[in-house]
């Protein structure tokens, strides 16, 4: 199925997101009980609204039905990346500089393995973030080999 995906982003939503200049941020195919979801999370420099989540998700699903990569039965969903958005290329982390972020590692680093803190370097092998300790400020540098999953977040 991990080809179909990608098939399905490489040959139809790529196209359309790029007449729409719009930018993919993440694509799942999911089974939640009897059903199955094909949702696909976008995004821009603007924002996305309800009519840019409709125009992409009229143009998918006319190739959708044409092409018919996917044999069996789903829903299509299209919508915003919210304000949470997930970090998944070096790109988005690149975009996130300065922001608020959540970040996830395989293993412990400092005895922990849940960053959350203001994004305030990217290299090419490694994030750092300003994580607030009681009362001070701690920097923290993550490889990105040891980087399970990263989102963007709101912290109070």
């Amino acid at each position: 199925m991990a080809g179909t995906i990608a098939k399905v982003t490489d040959e139809l939503i790529a196209p359309i997101l790029t007449e729409l200049g719009l930018e993919l941020v993440d694509i799942e195919f999911v089974k939640e009980g009897q059903n199955r979801f094909l949702r696909v999370f976008i995004d821009s420099p603007q924002g996305v609204d309800l009519d840019m989540c409709a125009a992409v998700s009229e143009k998918l699903s006319e190739k959708l039905d044409t092409a018919d990569p996917i044999k069996e039965a789903y829903f299509l969903e299209v919508s915003s990346a919210g304000a949470e958005r997930p970090l998944k290329k070096y790109q988005d982390y690149l975009k996130a500089v300065g922001k608020d972020v959540h970040l996830t590692t395989y293993e412990p680093i400092n005895g922990s393995k849940i960053f959350e803190g203001k994004l305030t370097a990217v290299s090419e092998d490694a994030v750092t973030l300003a994580v607030r300790n009681k009362t001070r400020v701690d920097e923290v540098a993550l490889p990105f080999e040891k980087i399970a999953s990263g989102r963007l977040a709101i912290l109070f």
